[in-house]
C-alpha cells in the first residue's frame, strides 16, 4: 500500500528532499522508478579478446608490483595483469589502499571498461573480485537507476528491497483471461523482477507485463474519451472565409502540396457537423504552425475564440510574437490575441481572464495555464495543442466537461508510424505532412568519435565568428555514479575554458526553475548566448533560425527518433546547418545505428530502420521517445506490445463499454487512479 517515504527506515528529511528532486514522494513512486539499465555480470573472456569501449571481466594474475603515481590531486595505482593469451595494464584512481591487496602473483577477476591510451588498450578502474565471488554473481543483472547528486544507486536499491520485502502485495487487477491469452506475468512478480531480475528471460517477462499495463491504461483512457467525443456535435457552426486564402497568397513562401491538403482537411472539419478531433503529424520544420494560425483565423472570423497551447513558455512567447506579426502583415485588426503562461504576473493573469471571459480576447496563446479552472471562456470553439501527447488526452477530457466541447487539433513532430499513431490517438483523425518546404537546406550530418572534439570546437568557433549559434546536447544534468557520460554542468565549465571569453556559453536543463529556463532560452533566441549546452529539454523548444550547429555528446545513449527530433532544432533558417553525433563508445553496432542518421533526414524512415537493428537486449538504456512520457514503455521498441494492449482494450470495451462488470472492477479502479495521477502531475 502507498505510504510516505519518511516511514522507511533510514529516510530522513534530507533524503526525502533528494527523492522529491526525482519525483519520488511515496513507496508507490519508488516501486515505479524503474532501472534505466542493468549491469550484466557476463562470462569471463581472455585478455586477447578485449575490445575498446566494452566492459568486460577477465581472470588474471597480477604480474607487477603496484605502482603509485600522483598527478596533481589524483592518485593513480597501476599494475600489469596477464593470462595465458596476453597482458594488459590496469589502473585505479584515488584508491591507494589497493597497494596492500594487489600483491604480485595473486589471482583476481577484474571487471571494467577497456579504453585506448597512447595506442595501447588498458582497463580503467575495474571492480575487483576473487574468482569464487565472481562465480556467485555470474549471469546476474544488477539494476542501475538514474540518480541525482546525493542519492546513490546503493541507497535506491536498498529502499526498493525494503519495500518489496514488506510483503504488502498489490492486488492483481488484470482480468485472468487477458493475462492468460497474452501470456502476461503476475503483477507482484513483475514488480520484483523488473528491479532484481534473476536473468534476462525473467526480466523480459516482467517488463512485458509492466509495459502492457502502461499501454492498456493509456489506450482505455483514449477510447473512453472517444466515446464522449463521438457523441459530441460541433456546436460552433463555421463557414470558409476569404481571409485565410488571402493569408496563403501573401505568405513570403508557397505552402507545399501536403500543407495545402492538410489545411483543406482542417477547414472541412471545422465547417462540418461533427466535432473536429484531428492529429497533424509532420516532420520537424514541415510547416505545421502556419496551419494552426490559419485555423485560428478561420475560427475567429466565424465569431468564436481559439486557443493554442504549447509545452514551453518560451515557445508560447515566440508563437505569440509570430501571430502578431501575421495579423499586422494582413491588417487583421479585429483579431485580439492574449498571452497566458504560468509565470504571467497576477495582474497580467487577471486582465487576461477578464478579456477571455468577455470575449474581447479571441485568440489565447500559452502553456497549460490555458485550461486551469480560473480561465472561463466566452465561446471557445478550437483548441490546438503542440507536442503534448499524453497531456492532450487529459486536456481534451477536461475541456469536454465544461460548456460546449471545442474542436481539437493536436500537432506532433514525432515520427510515429501510422499503425501505431492510430492506436495512440484512437480518438483522432490523422493528417500527415510528408513534404519539407523547398527553401530548407538539408542538414549535413556526421558521426564521429571523441577524438574529433578539438576539430568540432574550432568549427563551432568559426561558425560563431560568422554570426551563428550552437547547441550542444548532453545526456545528463550532473555527474552520476557509475555512468560514464557527459553532463551539462561540467561540460559548460569545460567549454568556458576552451572558448575565448567573448563567446558566451550557458547551460539549460529540466531541473532549473521555469523562470530561469525561460530567461536562458530567450537570451539564446535573441543571440546573446552563442553556445547553449543542454539536455533534451530543447527537443520541443524554441525556434532559433540563427542556430546552425548541433553536437550531441554520447549519441549512443539516445534513440534515433529522439536524435532526429533534436537535429530539427537546427536548419530552421537560410544558412547551411550541421549536426555532429559524437559516439562515446567504440562499439560497432552503435556506429551502424547512428549511420542511419547520416543517410536520411526522414523521421519515419529513421524510426523504421532503427527498429530493424534491435534485439531484446537493446530495450534497456535507450529510450526512443521521451515525448510520450511513459515510465517504462517505448512506442517504437515495444510496438508489438502496444498492438496487443490495443487488442485487449478493444475486447474489454466491446464487452463492457462502461467498465462496470465485476471482472473489470479492479481494472476500473486502477484506471481511475491512473487518470487522477496524470491530472495531478499536470497541476489540474
Amino acid at each position: 500500500m502507498k505510504r510516505a517515504l519518511r516511514t522507511l527506515k533510514g529516510v530522513g528529511e534530507k533524503t526525502e528532499k533528494l527523492f522529491q528532486k526525482i519525483d519520488i514522494y511515496d513507496t508507490e513512486d519508488l516501486l515505479q522508478y524503474y532501472p534505466r539499465d542493468y549491469d550484466a555480470y557476463e562470462a569471463l573472456i581472455r585478455v586477447e579478446a578485449l575490445e575498446e569501449g566494452r566492459v568486460a571481466a577477465i581472470q588474471v594474475t597480477v604480474t607487477s608490483a603496484p605502482y603509485l603515481n600522483q598527478v596533481r590531486n589524483l592518485q593513480i595505482i597501476s599494475v600489469t595483469a596477464a593470462d595465458s593469451s596476453g597482458k594488459i595494464p590496469v589502473t585505479w584512481f584515488n584508491m591507494p589502499y589497493l597497494r596492500s591487496t594487489l600483491k604480485k602473483g595473486s589471482v583476481f577477476v577484474f571487471r571494467g571498461r577497456v579504453v585506448r591510451k597512447q595506442n595501447h588498450l588498458t582497463m580503467e578502474h575495474p571492480e575487483i573480485f576473487t574468482p569464487a565471488a565472481y562465480s556467485e554473481i555470474l549471469h546476474s543483472l544488477q539494476p542501475i537507476y538514474a540518480l541525482t547528486a546525493g542519492l546513490s544507486n546503493k541507497m535506491i536499491t536498498k529502499l526498493i528491497h525494503m519495500v518489496l520485502e514488506e510483503k504488502e502485495l498489490h492486488a492483481e487487477y488484470l482480468p485472468e483471461d487477458i493475462r492468460e491469452r497474452y501470456h502476461l506475468a503476475d503483477y507482484n512478480y513483475s514488480l520484483h523482477e523488473i528491479h532484481f531480475p534473476q536473468n534476462m528471460q525473467e526480466l523480459l517477462l516482467a517488463r512485458k507485463r509492466l509495459v502492457f499495463d502502461e499501454f492498456l491504461l493509456f489506450i482505455l483512457s483514449v477510447q473512453l474519451l472517444k466515446e464522449k467525443t463521438d457523441e459530441a456535435k460541433n456546436m460552433f457552426p463555421m463557414k470558409p472565409v476569404w481571409t485565410t486564402e488571402d493569408i496563403i497568397e501573401t505568405l513570403p513562401y508557397s505552402l507545399t502540396g501536403a500543407q495545402l491538403n492538410t489545411w483543406r482537411e482542417i477547414e472541412r472539419d471545422l465547417c462540418g457537423q461533427a466535432l473536429m478531433s484531428r492529429l497533424v503529424q509532420g516532420d520537424v520544420g514541415s510547416g505545421k504552425t502556419i496551419l494552426a494560425f490559419l485555423a485560428m483565423v478561420l475560427t475567429v472570423k466565424n465569431g468564436y475564440q481559439a486557443a493554442l497551447m504549447v509545452p514551453t513558455e518560451v515557445l508560447a512567447h515566440q508563437h505569440y510574437e509570430s501571430f502578431l506579426s501575421l495579423l499586422e502583415n494582413n491588417r487583421l485588426d479585429e483579431i485580439h490575441p492574449v498571452l497566458l503562461t504560468g509565470s504571467s504576473t497576477a495582474k497580467e493573469k487577471r486582465l487576461a481572464y477578464e478579456k477571455i471571459a468577455s470575449g474581447e480576447a479571441n485568440v489565447i496563446i500559452g502553456t497549460h495555464a490555458l485550461i486551469q479552472e480560473k480561465v472561463v471562456y466566452k465561446d471557445l470553439a478550437l483548441v490546438i495543442t503542440d507536442e503534448q501527447h499524453r497531456f492532450g488526452v487529459k486536456q481534451r477530457e477536461s475541456l469536454l466537461t465544461r460548456g460546449n466541447p471545442p474542436n481539437v487539433l493536436v500537432m506532433s513532430a514525432t515520427p510515429i508510424p501510422r499503425t501505431l499513431a492510430i492506436i495512440l490517438y484512437g480518438d483522432l483523425d490523422i493528417s500527415v505532412i510528408d513534404e519539407l518546404p523547398a527553401r530548407r537546406l538539408p542538414i549535413k550530418n556526421c558521426v564521429v568519435g571523441t577524438t574529433y572534439r578539438p576539430k568540432a570546437y574550432s568549427f563551432m568557433e568559426k561558425q560563431v565568428r560568422e554570426g551563428r549559434q550552437v547547441y550542444i546536447i548532453c545526456p545528463m544534468v550532473e555527474e552520476s555514479e557509475g555512468l560514464e557520460a557527459e553532463n551539462v554542468l561540467d561540460y559548460t565549465s569545460k567549454l568556458r575554458q576552451v572558448f575565448p571569453s567573448d563567446i558566451r556559453v550557458e547551460y539549460l536543463h529540466g531541473k532549473m526553475k521555469p523562470k530561469e529556463r525561460n530567461r536562458i532560452m530567450e537570451e539564446f533566441a535573441s543571440g546573446d548566448i552563442k553556445i547553449l549546452v543542454s539536455t533534451t529539454v530543447v527537443e520541443v523548444g524554441v525556434n532559433v533560425p540563427n542556430a546552425t550547429v548541433m553536437m550531441v555528446e554520447n549519441a549512443e545513449r539516445f534513440g534515433l527518433a529522439q536524435l532526429h527530433q533534436l537535429r530539427g532544432r537546427v536548419g530552421r533558417g537560410e544558412y547551411q546547418s550541421y549536426c555532429i553525433f559524437m559516439q562515446g563508445d567504440q562499439v560497432q553496432e552503435t556506429s551502424k545505428r547512428l549511420e542511419i542518421l547520416n543517410k536520411s533526414n526522414d523521421g519515419f524512415e529513421i524510426a523504421a530502420e532503427d527498429l530493424k537493428l534491435r534485439g531484446p537486449g537493446d530495450l534497456f538504456g535507450i529510450r526512443q521517445s521521451g515525448l510520450m512520457e511513459f515510465k517504462i514503455g517505448d512506442i517504437y521498441n515495444d510496438a508489438e506490445i502496444l498492438k496487443i494492449a490495443s487488442e485487449a482494450a478493444a475486447e474489454i470495451l466491446a464487452l463492457d463499454p462502461q467498465m462496470q462488470l465485476p471482472q473489470n472492477a479492479a481494472l476500473a479502479e486502477k484506471l481511475t487512479d491512473y487518470q487522477k495521477d496524470d491530472l495531478e502531475n499536470l497541476g489540474l
